[in-house]
Parts: C-alpha cells; structure tokens; sequence
C-alpha cells in the first residue's frame, strides 16, 4: 500500500509540473495563425483556427459577444481603435434622365475613411428621386403624325403656279426612321397597314406638299423619345413609335410610308 501510495503521488506531482509548465494546455495559438487575414469584422464562422484541444476559436469581432475569442484575439486584432466608415457630402442630382415626362434622377458620394477593425459599415452612396422632364421640345412629342402609304406619293404640280406652293414643291424631302411599339388592331383590316408591327422599323417620308408652318412634316417625333401616329385613311389605325434617326435631303425606299 505504501509503495502504491508513493507511485500515486510521483504521478501527481509529474502531471502539476507538466501544467504549469504548459505542456499539457493548448498553444496559444489562433489569429496571428491566419496568415495575412487575421481578424474579420462582424460575425464570421470561417474566421476560426483550432487550439492543440481541437477546439474552435474565433478572430471576428463578434467573437467579443459570445467570448471564445482566441487567446491571442486581443493582441493581434485590438492592436488599432475600431474606425467607422466616414463618407463626404453629397454630389449635385444628375439630369433628369426623360426630356418629357416621367424619369428619374440620381446623386452620389464618396467614402473618404473605409471602415477598419469591426468600425460602422458605410451608409448608401447613392440616392435616386423621380423627375418630370419639361423641355421645349416636348411640344414637338406631342403632336401626333398622320400617315399615309408611299403608293400616294406624287410630284405635285400646282397648274396656277401659286408663289407658296412653288416654294413646297422646291422644297427637298427628308426621311424619319421610326421603331413601332404600339399598333391597333384595326391596322390589320387593310393590306397596307397590316404590314405595320410591333417592332418593326419604318421610314417615313416628308416631302414639300406636307410640310408646315415650321418648314417640318408635324409629328415627325423626337429623337429616342415615344410619340404618336395614326393611319390618315383607315378609322381607328394608330399607335406609338420612337424615332431612331433623320436623315435630310431623301427618299424613303419602296414600300414605306408618307407624312400627310
């Protein structure tokens, strides 16, 4: 029993020895472990290392809140103050981005600190409102062009050879290409106005007999912009397109369409 005891005490005082010594507890190891990314702001479950226990520590901030933070935790990641993102004033509000009707504009800044060490993230950078566009060519969009097929096309010859229809038959024509949008169902009771889609690009023609007072077929649109036409002939025939080009000094191709 004796010799029994004394063995039991040997293995105690063996086992003290290796505690204090740190033989037997886990390294501190942890966050100056992870290389170049070290400490991670927030809560991040993959900013983790294992002790020599083979059990997790953390080098997130959140880490603080739950406390298994590794041991190393506050000399590695608490070695600068928290610094909150700060950012400058705001910027002027963009145009508004229709020139007739509803559109939107927007404003921006810049971050001029970025946040570090688990500080405030940054705000929103960017701020958006709505607009009402009200150019003076907005007049101009809302006329509403009335067409015709080019198989109405003519060379008008005035037989009393009135000085102001002289002046319209000098007068070169110009061509205006449009995109159709909106087509009624009525366009498709006639042959000729069947052939207008949804889609589809079309020229439209202005020759001298149908321009004006300002020396322009009305209607001929804005560029980029959607306006509206209707089939002069046919009741019920119309639409919207958006102009893509004008071309002056031209003749619409075969098959296209007149400004009336």
């Amino acid at each position: 029993m004796r010799a029994r005891g004394t063995n039991v005490r040997y293995f105690l005082i063996c086992c003290g020895w290796l505690l204090v010594s740190g033989q037997l507890r886990g390294t501190e190891a942890g966050c100056s472990n992870r290389g170049s990314h070290q400490c991670c702001p927030g809560r991040n479950n993959a900013c983790s290392d294992l002790t020599s226990w083979r059990t997790a520590c953390y080098c997130d901030t959140y880490c603080e809140k739950t406390g298994d933070c590794c041991e190393d935790y506050q000399a590695v990641c608490q070695r600068s103050a928290v610094i909150d993102c700060m950012v400058g004033p705001w910027g002027p509000w963009s145009k508004c981005s229709s020139l007739c009707g509803v559109g939107s504009k927007d404003r921006t800044r810049q971050v001029t600190v970025p946040p570090r060490n688990g500080g405030t993230p940054c705000p929103d950078l960017k701020q958006r409102r709505g607009c009402f566009g009200d150019s003076p060519v907005c007049d101009t969009a809302k006329e509403v062009a009335k067409i015709l097929p080019d198989s109405y096309k003519r060379d008008f010859k005035d037989p009393w050879r009135r000085p102001h229809m002289l002046m319209k038959e000098k007068q070169p024509s110009y061509c205006v290409y449009f995109r159709l949008k909106q087509v009624g169902a009525a366009c498709r009771l006639h042959f000729w106005s069947s052939h207008l889609l949804r889609e589809r690009r079309v020229c439209v023609e202005c020759q001298g007999d149908a321009v004006g007072s300002r020396s322009r077929c009305e209607g001929d649109g804005l560029q980029g912009a959607r306006t509206f036409w209707t089939a002069a002939s046919i009741a019920g025939c119309q639409g919207s397109w958006v102009q893509e080009s004008l071309q002056e000094t031209c003749m619409c191709p075969p098959l296209s369409l007149l400004f009336v």
